[in-house]
């Protein structure tokens, strides 16, 4: 079973940066792809993005496209979200998430069914 922790969040203003991490507790967080969720108050939460395995595939929501870059460090089990340019509406909690099974159609990667570990989040917020 894999534990994951995220950290990194804050308050920041719009136009600003935040780096959330999410550290996985097994030595098998190599083996699972990973991905970035939010939920805003009062709304479901939604996909962010995703990475495979080794880091080489990343699939984006449109939300976060050209904005937010996901990266991982499979020597520390930690996978990374950069955001930048914030908005208002990034504000939320953000998870990590992570599975075995990397879909290669992305719609279904984006689904939070697809994801089997969960860390408890952390609070990202935007305003000005």
């Amino acid at each position: 079973q894999v534990q994951l922790a995220e950290s990194g969040g804050g308050l920041v203003q719009p136009g600003g940066s935040l780096r959330l991490s999410c550290s996985g507790s097994e030595h098998s967080f190599i083996s699972h792809a990973m991905a970035w969720f939010r939920q805003a108050p009062g709304k479901e939460r939604e996909f962010v993005g995703r990475t495979s395995w080794s880091g080489d595939v990343t699939d984006y929501a449109d939300s976060a496209k050209g904005r937010f870059t996901i990266s991982r460090d499979n020597a520390k089990n930690t996978v990374y979200l950069q955001m930048n340019s914030l908005k208002p509406e990034d504000t939320g909690i953000y998870s990590c998430a992570a599975t075995r099974t990397w879909r290669m159609d992305a719609k279904l990667g984006s689904s939070a069914d697809e994801y089997d570990y969960w860390g408890q989040g952390t609070p990202v917020t935007v305003f000005s």
